[in-house]
């Protein structure tokens, strides 16, 4: 229903969108600027991608390594204690070794384990090593059978630094000698594999996404020329994202990971807006407009779709930043970058381009008017409406259905099964579990401030360790005064044992059986630091590896809260910004959560509960490592927000023209539906590529968010969004008169309204949809 009169915002722009000074809004000047100077930009964009690529070909060498670990937490200041005091820390490192013949405590496979331990400790980087023959014959170093045995190592200098040691040192101590086989693994070898997994899958990756996004967006467009373009933004972005992400890492650490991140986030953003942007170029010309006013209308329209939607996604993952961790805030960094040259390309050298290449990117057929289209998304968006709850209960009681897993979602440690079965370090893991009663290099290190670590303190010290060995699911305790079992002394103290000594302090190293590192390991660090708080003076810090992945999992769980309630908070702002409305931006949170409970359901059935990991190939755990789930939150979170922004637009766009709710859904849908399907393909296609992946969390990644994208651009917007609007009617634009001024003043917008105020002015919140 078209209306008469004029708005205030109508009076502030002319019928042509013009200001009241006589000039075009500044997204559409910008376009003009861009279609008169079309070479200057494109050589712009030109220099700027050689420019990307000298620093993007360095940035998979500048990207570091992390620990799933909080800085500046209890643990990890544990941890420089022990190295500065004791000379102590946690170990990383192992070599297995298994006798081919007889037991570990032969002479000569004792003689010959020794030199190598030896040859070990003598490598640049190695910190420390012990093993099963220098700490005295500990039980937690000897294999069930006597066949095997461990050598244990620290690494000094930075994760990335060891990691790249044990690159040299992994394959030269993989050996197969005459007394016995020699095997590596520990924590920072399982995850300097899964680092180099990772980058084995980018680059495969990459031979894929390419090609295949290539294929399909001539699919969608039939025009060669628009293929090439749109993939072209797609590249840039992904190209000078990574040279973003070089030099940020000369301010700070920058995960190796974020690589994966900025692959498919540049692909599908950069093929996002390229569609959105190409797609409205095609209707001006199809009205009538040359090239160039064409360009200008393009960019004054979708240009500003383009920035609301680019400022969600990046207010979504900057959010990340609020993380104290280097792992996560990486994938901010990504994100950002993104965003920030996915927004670049279609607003500057995209335009330019189109200036350029003029018809050559339109759909072959006579040009007119473009303003009455009645595909299959106008035929669907009519039908859900006439019957909105024939459909949207129906729809509504899926999602709730595929959502429902979610509420046994466990968060757990991440450990060996993150690789492929029979990768070295998963195997020898594997055999720990099967044929050693604990794992010493997950020992807990307990440390006792203010009590010396000196003879005069043998009684207390020997009463804390007794203790400590009675704590349930507690294997063995090492001492100043021995080693301690269930409550009884099971070793006198030897030569290792001087390694709990200092004149101001001493420590205990308190290794927990497999259940009590498998099961509740909150409740173990708890229950040892009580035991020992209760023994004796001093102040009692706990450290180790169960202790920082517990504390690295407390921390980010603390934050979790005040992330999502920001996340919620800015996009609904940015929302309200563009719509001008309070339900439109609750309604897209409300849907954006529940196509997000359709993503967290999936994880839980396949990577918690095991359904699928035969044909996907992995190993289950039973629990899900949190931080990357809260990465896929921020991630789903802002690309839905995106595919809403998309739509919402047109559909605003046509209720401020026309002032008739149910044709500006579906005509808004006509026009939007067909790009955030296929945009959502491609999305989909770029992250179904780790689907394959050999790391669990790249797989996770990969799947979970081809469920959210698929769910979010069929059922959501098909069903739900149409559903939703017919049944709020009038109301979808209501807002108070406060904010409605805040909005005039504000909010962003570049279409020519005629309509909107009028009908938010007579905005009855239970009035009949027309």
């Amino acid at each position: 229903m078209q209306r008469n009169g004029r708005s205030q915002k109508d009076q502030e722009h002319g019928e042509d969108g013009r200001t009241t000074d006589g000039r075009p809004p500044a997204l559409r000047r910008w376009g003009h600027f861009t279609a008169a100077r079309p070479r200057l930009m494109i050589w712009a964009g030109i220099l700027l991608t050689v420019a990307g690529l000298v620093l993007a070909a360095g940035a998979m060498d500048r990207l570091v390594l992390s620990r799933f670990e909080s800085p500046g937490s209890e643990s990890v200041r544990t941890r420089a204690v022990l190295e500065k005091e004791f000379g102590e820390g946690t170990p990383s490192v192992l070599l297995m070794v298994t006798a081919r013949q007889g037991t570990v405590d032969d002479a000569p496979v004792a003689a010959a384990a020794r030199e190598l331990e030896e040859e070990l400790a003598l490598r640049d980087g190695v910190a420390d090593v012990a093993s099963y023959w220098s700490r005295d014959g500990s039980p937690t170093l000897r294999g069930l059978d006597g066949k095997q045995a461990l050598i244990i190592a620290r690494m000094a200098g930075t994760v990335t630094e060891a990691r790249t040691e044990l690159a040299t040192i992994s394959p030269e101590f993989t050996r197969d000698e005459e007394l016995f086989t020699v095997r590596v693994g520990g924590g920072d070898e399982i995850f300097r594999q899964v680092a180099e997994q990772s980058r084995q899958d980018f680059l495969r990756a990459e031979m894929i996404v390419f090609p295949l996004v290539l294929l399909l967006l001539f699919a969608i467009y039939r025009r060669f020329a628009a293929a090439a373009l749109t993939l072209g933004m797609g590249l840039f972005s992904v190209i000078t994202t990574l040279a973003l992400m070089h030099l940020v890492t000369y301010v700070t650490e920058v995960s190796t990971f974020a690589a994966n991140l900025a692959l498919v986030m540049g692909i599908g953003l950069g093929v996002d807006y390229s569609l959105f942007v190409i797609n409205r170029f095609r209707e001006e010309l199809r009205s009538g407009r040359p090239v160039p006013e064409a360009v200008a209308y393009t960019v004054g329209s979708a240009g500003r779709t383009v920035t609301f939607s680019g400022l969600t996604v990046l207010v979504s993952l900057s959010c990340l930043l609020l993380f104290p961790f280097p792992f996560l805030r990486s994938f901010a960094y990504a994100g950002v970058g993104t965003v920030l040259t996915a927004v670049f390309a279609a607003l500057v050298i995209l335009p330019a381009a189109l200036a350029r290449l003029g018809h050559r990117v339109a759909r072959k057929g006579p040009t007119g008017n473009s303003r009455t289209p009645e595909g299959w998304w106008h035929r669907t968006a009519l039908r859900m409406m006439r019957h909105p709850l024939r459909y949207g209960v129906p729809a509504l009681a899926v999602l709730l259905a595929l959502a429902a897993p979610v509420l046994g979602l466990t968060f757990g440690t991440p450990d060996e099964r993150v690789l492929p079965e029979g990768v070295s370090s998963r195997v020898v893991q594997q055999e720990i579990r099967d044929n050693f009663a604990a794992e010493e290099m997950d020992a807990v290190q307990v440390l006792r401030r203010g009590q010396p670590g000196t003879a005069a303190n043998s009684a207390e010290i020997e009463a804390t360790a007794l203790a400590l060995s009675r704590v349930p699911e507690v294997h063995q305790v090492d001492a100043l005064t021995g080693s301690y079992a269930d409550g009884a002394r099971i070793a006198e103290p030897g030569a290792a044992a001087e390694r709990f000594g200092h004149e101001k302090d001493t420590w205990y190293s308190v290794v927990a059986t497999h259940e009590g590192l498998n099961h509740d390991v909150d409740r173990l660090l708890s229950d040892i630091r009580e035991t020992a708080a209760g023994e004796g003076p001093g102040q009692v810090r706990i450290g180790g590896y169960p202790a920082e992945l517990s504390d690295f999992r407390a921390q980010l769980v603390d934050r979790l809260p005040l992330v999502l309630g920001l996340v919620l908070v800015v996009t609904f702002l940015v929302l309200f910004l563009m719509t001008g409305s309070l339900l439109l931006p609750a309604k897209a949170t409300l849907l954006n959560a529940l196509s997000l409970g359709v993503m967290f359901g999936a994880l839980v059935r396949i990577f918690q509960e095991g359904h699928l990991s035969g044909l996907l190939g992995f190993t289950p755990t039973g629990t899900i490592e949190p931080s990357i789930p809260i990465l896929m939150f921020c991630v789903a979170f802002g690309l839905s927000m995106d595919y809403e922004v998309l739509m919402l637009s047109r559909i605003k766009e046509e209720y401020d023209r026309t002032g008739d709710t149910l044709g500006a859904v579906a005509t808004g849908l006509e026009r939007s539906g067909p790009l955030i399907t296929s945009a959502a393909v491609i999305m989909a296609a770029s992250f179904a590529t780790y689907a394959s992946s050999g790391v669990v969390f790249l797989k996770m990644l990969g799947l979970g968010m081809v469920a959210v994208i698929l769910v979010d651009a069929t059922l959501i917007r098909a069903v739900l969004v149409p559903v939703l609007m017919r049944l709020a009617g009038r109301a979808n634009w209501w807002a108070p008169k406060p904010l409605r001024a805040v909005h005039r003043r504000w909010g962003l917008s570049e279409s020519e309204p005629t309509a909107t105020e009028t009908a938010e002015a007579a905005g009855a919140t239970g009035a009949a949809v027309r």
